[in-house]
């Protein structure tokens, strides 16, 4: 059985919904980082742009005297729908025409997306719900907000797995959902969902009526089997699903805001009418850019190695500390300091005596309907610091919460 959130938005705390960073901020305002800092808070790539982003822009630089089209310009779609064909074992391949939206970055699309869902469904019985992890992307919550849906959050636990517990749903619920947000790989956890589990989850909203928007911007990184796309078990038609990529950690352009939705073409065309009166556009040159992207592998396979590395080292200097295990997918550690004080007061202590800036588990999660809060006792460490810096910060954690002497990083 699944629970609405709680506290509502309107009864509970005004800062459980205030950005996780801005709370971050205010709990480590006045302290000074006990040694230089390191910054593992911010999912935000610090690996080299790469070397094709300033010749493109070059080249298509006077096209920023043009007001974008909100659609996408069609080399754009054609590469987009391009690569998921060749990425991804999809039942036929994506039509550029009707199935791919660009977007300025998949953080607009995924609010916008909660609100074209809402619009695109039928008639729910009761207040319309719509389905989130928990921890969740902030996103994923603004736009079920701005949409007038009730957030209904499902814990990611290591019970589950770190994925919603889809056994766990209840008719009732289910009936008058518009939309369920998954993530996965996931963020904080990196876990990646299986075929089964897609296949599950598009049957419940096929029954249902609700429309699957699965946030697969982490899809690139991983150090072992590429995670798959709920595209490969949508059907020949896409029915009821829409997958959402980016380019920020795929390609290290975080800054460059592009990113793409694919799927049910009939949504799509409903977010597309969103968006076309509200959302930012994307200027034409970064999608020239994105188009070189989406047809070039190496530096991506760079990329994965660059993190390979890293997921190596943390092996090596963590070992079994906090709970950790190398994640699926995603860049980012998932470390269980509930023996270490909590989430606040390690994340205080890392910064106050080791300089390294995390962020606590519970700033990413809500408090469910019993009290609990699913990320209460963790904090989220984002590899995204070069090799030599993140052994370095790994080091440092080891010995602040652990008690280990630190070590040079080597």
């Amino acid at each position: 059985m699944v629970t609405p959130a709680s506290p509502s938005p309107a009864q509970g705390s005004q800062d459980s919904e205030r950005s996780p960073f801005a709370r971050l901020t205010d709990l480590l305002r006045g302290l000074e980082p006990g040694k230089p800092l390191i910054n593992l808070s911010l999912g935000e790539p610090q690996h080299p742009v790469p070397a094709f982003v300033g010749p493109v822009l070059t080249q298509h630089a006077t096209e920023f005297g043009r007001y974008p089209a909100a659609k996408g310009i069609e080399p754009f779609r054609k590469a987009a729908a391009s690569w998921l064909d060749r990425r991804f074992t999809l039942p036929r391949p994506i039509d550029p025409d009707t199935e791919v939206l660009v977007l300025s970055g998949s953080r607009e699309g995924l609010f916008f997306a909660a609100i074209a869902a809402s619009r695109h469904v039928g008639p729910r019985p009761g207040k319309p719900a719509i389905l989130l992890p928990n921890p969740f992307y902030p996103a994923y919550a603004a736009g079920t907000d701005a949409a007038g849906c009730e957030r209904v959050l499902l814990p990611t636990t290591p019970d589950n797995g770190f994925l919603p517990d889809l056994d766990a749903l209840d008719e009732a619920t289910l009936a008058r959902t518009v939309a369920f947000f998954l993530a996965s790989p996931a963020n904080p956890q990196g876990a990646v969902a299986s075929s089964d589990y897609f296949r599950r989850l598009k049957a419940l909203a096929d029954r249902h009526g609700f429309v699957v928007l699965s946030d697969e911007c982490y899809s690139e990184i991983y150090t072992h089997a590429a995670p798959g796309s709920i595209l490969e078990c949508a059907g020949p038609d896409f029915a009821n699903v829409a997958v959402f990529q980016s380019l920020s950690k795929r390609s290290n352009l975080p800054g460059m805001r592009v990113g793409f939705a694919a799927g049910d073409k009939a949504f799509l065309a409903r977010m597309h009418e969103l968006r076309n009166v509200a959302a930012p556009t994307v200027p034409v040159p970064l999608q020239h850019v994105a188009v070189a992207a989406y047809g070039d592998e190496a530096h991506v396979e760079d990329n994965r190695a660059r993190y390979r590395l890293k997921f190596d080292l943390a092996d090596q200097i963590l070992g079994s500390r906090f709970g950790y295990k190398r994640p699926a997918g995603g860049f980012c550690l998932w470390l269980d300091v509930s023996a270490h004080g909590g989430d606040e007061a390690a994340t205080v202590r890392l910064f106050k005596e080791a300089g390294v800036r995390v962020i606590p588990g519970s700033y990413l999660a809500r408090q469910q309907a019993d009290g609990s809060n699913p990320g209460a006792g963790y904090i989220r460490v984002a590899l995204v610091q070069e090799s030599d810096i993140t052994a370095d910060a790994l080091h440092r954690i080891v010995a602040v919460l652990d008690g280990a002497p630190a070590q040079e990083a080597r």
